[in-house]
């Protein structure tokens, strides 16, 4: 696994482990138990993961989760820990350093930031960037369902586009932030917006992410 997906897939781990198996999250209806069950099923149950993207498959993505959920919560943690099985395409170091480094960055904030008196990782400058160049790869495929125009900016002054149209609306903050805002965890973002009154509470309120 790479250096980054490794990092926050043992972070991540250790936070579900210490938060126990009923906390809250920022994933809407999830506790951590829920959030585990999600994380095991993405990587070992592909037949079920299309279910996030193909509405058919939903129905069938629910039930296998639920399953899972109804584990042990210690089972639930080791097989993530452990990473994906050798077969999957999550064991690709390319692949597990496209999509979990992310994934795992912001649901390891969804642990941290349900908790009170949470406070902002300080992230290195290399990962910092790697957020970023996923924000760039993936900004409109996240911001599709934006209401406004949406433009992330960080602090330096790197600009991506996550949705074209009017009013605009700027999102100005660092890598993580941005990463944060741009999956749906609006309210749980530090970061600062420019525009229209009404525009910015629209953005604010987008259903953004995946």
């Amino acid at each position: 696994m790479s250096t980054h997906a490794k990092r926050e897939r043992l972070l991540l781990a250790d936070l579900l482990d210490g938060a126990g198996p009923g906390a809250p999250t920022l994933c809407e209806g999830w506790n951590t138990r829920d959030l585990a069950a999600h994380l095991v099923v993405r990587e070992r149950r592909p037949d079920a993961a299309a279910g996030v993207l193909v509405k058919p498959l939903a129905a069938r993505l629910a039930r296998v989760q639920e399953e899972f959920a109804a584990k042990p919560y210690e089972e639930l943690l080791q097989l993530f820990r452990t990473g994906p099985p050798r077969m999957s395409p999550f064991a690709l170091k390319q692949v597990d350093e496209a999509a979990n480094s992310f994934e795992f960055y912001v649901h390891a904030e969804d642990v941290r930031r349900a908790r009170p008196e949470w406070t902002p990782r300080e992230l290195d400058p290399v990962f910092a960037d790697t957020l970023w160049s996923r924000i760039e790869r993936g900004a409109r495929i996240f911001g599709r369902r934006s209401p406004v125009g949406l433009v992330l900016r960080r602090p330096d002054g790197r600009t991506a586009v996550a949705h074209r149209g009017v009013p605009v609306v700027t999102v100005t903050g660092e890598p993580g932030e941005l990463a944060l805002f741009l999956s749906g965890r609006q309210e749980a973002a530090r970061v600062e917006l420019e525009g229209d009154k009404e525009a910015m509470a629209a953005a604010r309120e987008a259903k953004l992410g995946i």
